[in-house]
Order: structure tokens, then C-alpha cells, then sequence
């Protein structure tokens, strides 16, 4: 049966069967951020979902339309598949890359222990379900301000086998491969995809070449167990064609980073990213009776990157492992239920890391060679009890722990006893309180009070630049929010509406050196306060819908930021920035669209977006201009009522040719601070399945 793509106020990777008396209802999604599978609806935090037919409405090779149509969530792609993530104003402290948000793929850490996410190892099409808890709310993830993403991939239907295939073409020498088989029973599920994509890229120096294979498994060997394997390889790379000025930016904005007499351009220079990567899971889930339950994660990860920046030349080895373990208890107290959840988790890693001067692409000679032992974890505990009068009270907290081990060998030669650098952060709990009211069975309300506490990553304390910041401090944070949402109109409309302010201390900002390298340090205070709002809802849909029609009918979304971000008390250089506007944020952002099916297969999904003017640089001296944007992506899929499924595409995004750029260089030295986004661009493509 062909249904819509679910949309951002209200996800769930299963549609109930329509009733054929009255319009069929939006189906309410299920959050599993806070280990309790509860509905969103009783649910007292910010939290967005995307499942899989919300991906499926854009382009098959990126994440960032789909990502963007939640509100206070923006992700950014400053090269072809260099992702930087921003969730309520984190963009400050990630030049690149995504930073002070905790990522999972499968109960598995993907963000390394230092703090760092490479979400370009991903590919965009095997994801089936993306669900963000934001702000500092998610306690049970570990430290962090920005809030933690949570990954998993495509699911089997149970019952089914099924095989399928896909190919992409697109502007800008896009090409994309993918085949999948998967299988599903009531006991076991197994998934295997491989993806190729590769593209020339819009700007010069800017192609891309990736492979990607996933294997995920579950299998339960009796009533009380469960295991899940996960084995994810990637091996990436892309150029980087560098920052523009404005000048530059508006003269021709295909153009890469231009050489100077002072300096190589990234062409010249063969500025590129390169990396493989392997990570393997394994969790095993047993249940002791049915109100007591563990779930345990084991992981260990691989990689190699090799990576000629404008100045030097990286090649770093890295290896990782770690773990993670919860409780949960369910029991009653004078009558009300109790949700216990308490666990932890642990991460290490050990790093090899050379940096060489870069000679137009190949290593010149050693610059410093580095040996980085990082460890961090945290333990953490959640209590839901239900109180009288449909309210529901949340207490939790984590407490967090983080050491970095810095050896520079390479200084041996001069200090026999070597060199090194070691950094403990004083260990910090970070807590949380909500309460939750349902108004009626279809609405409820929430407030809630959270702290954060974000430490450096690996890349903020040890620049590109060879230094070692020592002065470097965490930023810690303080949350209030308060939300709304349900659904109105008998179902056909969702809501979701939430106010939050968040004040940080020590602030994390970055600021880029003649090199290129991002330097990074504490800016005193800021204070995010903001508004997010995702409306959904059905225009029109038949009555009493026909066997294999419930999916028809017209739908439309909207999802809108409002964002006050200023700076508090920050003073630099001599100068005093405080009360500007918090740079690299937007006050406005907006994703709009419709969804239009027919009985037959027929669909189309236009989207338009919107996002403000924002400060470029610290003393709001420089901004970038506010776009709108429209795509729209349209095809036939063939009803699944037999073996054979097809779904044959076509899609234009930026339809308009708008000259923009996503993904800006902050604060970026030379006032290269531009990234420019693909102008116009067409895709096409067919996905062809076997089922049996």
C-alpha cells in the first residue's frame, strides 16, 4: 500500500488501516530517545523525527532537505557531502563536521569519544528513521548542549523478502548505485545494502566518490532475549574547494578557493578528504521478567584519513571502543505506574595523528606527530512516575567524565622524556526535571528545566595550526522550555509548539587562521531564546478510500523557527561584542510543502524554504543574505499489490537558480566566509523491487 510521507509533527514508521467511515487520522509517532517508547505525546521534551517516507519525498543523495524540515534543527553541506549539524544555535563552535550533539546509529556511539561525527559516512537512502531530542535535555545520552540524533537504518517488513535495486543521474556529474536485500520473520530481521555514489560537484575541486555497505541483523533466540548485530563500511572522498569572499562569491561562485601571492588556492594545493571506516556492534536485550529489563551495547570502530588541507597534510589512524548498558523497571506506586531507567556508558579511542606540510597534494616534511588517548563516559538514571489528573513527572540526570592523553612524539628528538599534554575536566552532573499534562486525550502540554555540560572535542583542543589549547574550557548550559502538541480536527491536523531559552556559560567560538586552521575559545555568556512550530495536516482525502487509495489525497506541512540569539557578556581582542547577535544563526527559518498522491501511484512533493539573513562574523560587521528556495521531487510509484515494486523518479531543486551560500565560514580569516550552495539541479531515477 503507497502512503504519503509522514511529516515532521507527527512520524511512525507503520500507518494503521484506514477507517472507511471518516478521513483517515494522522499517525502519532513513537519517541524512543528516553528508552520508554512512549508516544510523542506523552513525551515532556522538544524531540523531531524523520522516518523513511519523509526522506523519501527529497533527493535520494542528501540529507540536508530532509533534516531541515525539522524546526531548530539545520543541517548544512559546505562541500558536496561535508555535513555540518546545528541543533538550536550549535553551529557556533562547528566550523565543520558536527559538534556538542551526541550521535547514535542503533544504540551504537557514533560520534567518537572526542566529541566528534562524521554523518558524511552515511548513506542517505539505507536511513529509515532519524529522531533528535533537542537541547540539553537528553541526559541519558551523556554531556552535551545541543542535544543527541538518534539513527537507524531501513526495517524488513515481517513476513517478507525482498530484493531491490536503484540507480540515480543527476546534474553536475551525479551517479548512484544502490542494491538491498532483506528479509523479515516474527523473530528475526536481516538487512544488506551497498550503495556507490559519485559526482564532478558544483564548484570546482569539489567531486565526490563514496561506497557504503551496512549489515544489520536482529534475531530473538527465545521469548526473553534479543540480539542485534550492526556492521557499517564507508569509504569516502571528496575535495574541498575552500571559502570565498564576497567579491569572489559574486563574480562566479563555481569557482574554487583562487591562489594568491601570499598563498596556494585549494586546487592547487589538491585540498581533498579521504577515509575509510568500519564500524561493528552488537546488543544484546534480556528480559528478566516483564517489568525488568537490560539492554547492552559493545562496539569497536576503525579508521584511516588522509587529508591535504591548504597548509599542512593529515594522516591519522584512529581506533575506538566502548560500551553501553541500561536498566529498566516498570512497577506501581499507591496505584501509580513507575518508569525506572538507569545505565551507563563508556567510550576510548587511540589516535595516530601526523601532520606534514602539504605539497600541492603529496606530504612534505613532518610538522609534528601526535599519539591522543581519549576516554570519557558518563552514568545517568531516569524516573517517570504518573500522578493524578493526567500528569506525568520526569527526574533524571547524568554524570559526566572526560580525560584526553596527548603525547607529542615527535618532540622526543629535542626532550627525551617527550612531550605531553594531559587534560581532565572536572566531573559534572547534569540534570533534569519535567512535568507533563494532558489536556485531553489528544493534547498535552509540558515544562521542563535541564542542564548541559558540552567539553571540548578533540579538534577544538588540538587545532591543524600544531597548537594545544590549554585555556580551552566546557561550555555548561541551563534549559527551560515549555511545548504543546497533539492533533485537532478528528485527527487531520497535528500540532507541535514549543518556547525554550537556553543560556550558556563559556560559550565555545571559532575563528579561522591565515592557514586555515579553526582556533577555537570561550566567548563569556549567551542566551538562545527561541520558538519552534510544525504544523501538519490533511487538505483533502476521499471519505471512504478504495482498497490500495488510502495513501491519496493532499496533505500539507509547515515547520518555522524563531530564533533570538544574542551573546551575553563576550569581549575579544579588545573588543566588546556583547548583546550582538549570536553569529551564524538565522532569526528565521521556514520549510514548507505538500503532498499529493493518487490511487494509482502517481505523487508529488513541492517544498519551499526559507532562511533569514545571519552574522558572519562576531562584530555583526558582515552578513549573509536570506534565501528562498524550491524543489520538488515527483514520480510514480506502483501500487504494492504483487511482487514487482517500482518507484520511478524525477526532481529539481533550486528551481529558482538562487545564488546562496550554506555551510559559512565563521568568522573566517581574509573574509572568506563563503560556501556557495548548487545552483539549479535536476535528478532522476528508478527503484526497482522484488518481493516475496
Amino acid at each position: 500500500m503507497f502512503t504519503l510521507p509522514l511529516l515532521p509533527a507527527s512520524l511512525l514508521a507503520q500507518t494503521a488501516a484506514p477507517d472507511t467511515t471518516r478521513p483517515v487520522a494522522l499517525p502519532e509517532a513513537t519517541v524512543v530517545g528516553y528508552g520508554q517508547n512512549l508516544p510523542l505525546r506523552r513525551t515532556a521534551a522538544s524531540v523531531g523525527v524523520v522516518d523513511a517516507r519523509t526522506l523519501d519525498r527529497f533527493s535520494p543523495v542528501s540529507l540536508t532537505a530532509a533534516v531541515n524540515t525539522l524546526p531548530g534543527v539545520r543541517l548544512e553541506e559546505r562541500a558536496t557531502a561535508s555535513y555540518r549539524l546545528s541543533v538550536r544555535g550549535s553551529t557556533l563552535r562547528s566550523p565543520f563536521g558536527v559538534r556538542n550533539v551526541k550521535v547514535y546509529y542503533h544504540d551504537i556511539p557514533f560520534t567518537d569519544a572526542s566529541g566528534s561525527t562524521a554523518l558524511n559516512l552515511l548513506d542517505v537512502a539505507s536511513l529509515g528513521r532519524i529522531e533528535v531530542l533537542k537541547g540539553p535535555a537528553a541526559s541519558g545520552y551523556g554531556a552535551g548542549t545541543g542535544g543527541a540524533v538518534l539513527l537507524s537504518s531501513r526495517q524488513p517488513t515481517p513476513g517478507e523478502t525482498r530484493a531491490q535495486a536503484g540507480f540515480v543521474a543527476g546534474s553536475f556529474g551525479l551517479r548512484r548505485y544502490s542494491a538491498a536485500v532483506e528479509t523479515g520473520t516474527a523473530a528475526t530481521s536481516l538487512r544488506v545494502s551497498y550503495a556507490h555514489q559519485a559526482a564532478t560537484g558544483y564548484r570546482e575541486n569539489s567531486a565526490l566518490l563514496r561506497d557504503v555497505l551496512t549489515l544489520d541483523g536482529e534475531f530473538r533466540p527465545s521469548d526473553q532475549r534479543t540480539v542485534s548485530a550492526h556492521v557499517l563500511y564507508s569509504d569516502l572522498s571528496y575535495q574541498l574547494p575552500g571559502g570565498l569572499t564576497r567579491a569572489q562569491f559574486e563574480q562566479n561562485p563555481r569557482q574554487a578557493r583562487p591562489s594568491t601571492a601570499v598563498a596556494p588556492g585549494t586546487v592547487a594545493q589538491q585540498a581533498a578528504y579521504a577515509s575509510r571506516t568500519a564500524l561493528v556492534g552488537l546488543t544484546h536485550e534480556y528480559r528478566f521478567t516483564p517489568a525488568v529489563t537490560n539492554q547492552t551495547t559493545l562496539y569497536v570502530t576503525g579508521g584511516a584519513i588522509r587529508t591535504p588541507f591548504l597548509v599542512d597534510y593529515e594522516r591519522n589512524t584512529t581506533v575506538g571502543w566502548g560500551g553501553r548498558t541500561a536498566f529498566s523497571y516498570r512497577t506501581t506506586v499507591a496505584g501509580r505506574s513507575l518508569r525506572l531507567r538507569a545505565g551507563g556508558e563508556w567510550q576510548s579511542s587511540f589516535e595516530s595523528s601526523r601532520n606534514y606540510q602539504n605539497r600541492a597534494g603529496t606530504p612534505g616534511l613532518l610538522r609534528y606527530d601526535d599519539e591522543i588517548r581519549t576516554s570519557t563516559g558518563f552514568g545517568f538514571a531516569q524516573a517517570e512516575l504518573e500522578l493524578p489528573a493526567g500528569l506525568l513527572a520526569t527526574v533524571g540526570g547524568s554524570y559526566n567524565r572526560l580525560a584526553y592523553r596527548i603525547a607529542r612524539v615527535s618532540a622526543a628528538a629535542l626532550n627525551p622524556a617527550g612531550y605531553e599534554f594531559r587534560r581532565d575536566f572536572r566531573p559534572v552532573v547534569s540534570p533534569r526535571v519535567a512535568l507533563l499534562k494532558e489536556i485531553t486525550p489528544q493534547i498535552s502540554a509540558y515544562a521542563s528545566v535541564s542542564g548541559g555540560f558540552s567539553p571540548p572535542t578533540e579538534e577544538e583542543i588540538r587545532p591543524s595550526d600544531g597548537s594545544l589549547n590549554r585555556e580551552l574550557q566546557a561550555e555548561r548550559g541551563t534549559s527551560y522550555e515549555v511545548g504543546t502538541r497533539g492533533q485537532l480536527l478528528r485527527g487531520r491536523l497535528t500540532f507541535d509548539v514549543a518556547a525554550y531559552e537556553l543560556r550558556l556559560r563559556q560559550t565555545i567560538v571559532v575563528r579561522s587562521a591565515a592557514g586555515g586552521a579553526s582556533l577555537f575559545s570561550n566567548a563569556g555568556t549567551t542566551r538562545q531564546r527561541g520558538v519552534e512550530a510544525a504544523l501538519s495536516g490533511w487538505l483533502w482525502q476521499p471519505t471512504a478510500p478504495a482498497s490500495g487509495s488510502a495513501g491519496a489525497g493532499l496533505r500539507a506541512f509547515a515547520s518555522y523557527s524563531f530564533n533570538q540569539y544574542r551573546f551575553g557578556r563576550y569581549e575579544s581582542g579588545g573588543n566588546d561584542f556583547s548583546g550582538n547577535r549570536l553569529t551564524g544563526t538565522a532569526p528565521h527559518t521556514l520549510t514548507t510543502g505538500f503532498d499529493w498522491a493518487e490511487k494509482r501511484g502517481f505523487y508529488a512533493s513541492p517544498t519551499v524554504a526559507h532562511q533569514a539573513r545571519l552574522p558572519l562574523n562576531d562584530a555583526n560587521s558582515e552578513y549573509a543574505a536570506g534565501y528562498w528556495t524550491f524543489g520538488v521531487r515527483a514520480g510514480w510509484r506502483r501500487p504494492a499489490r504483487g511482487h514487482l515494486q517500482t518507484d520511478v523518479f524525477a526532481g529539481l531543486d533550486n528551481a529558482t537558480d538562487r545564488r546562496y551560500s550554506l555551510g559559512n565560514d565563521l568568522n573566517a580569516f581574509g573574509s572568506r566566509f563563503f560556501q556557495p550552495a548548487p545552483g539549479r539541479n535536476y535528478y532522476t531515477g528508478a527503484l526497482v523491487g522484488w518481493r516475496w
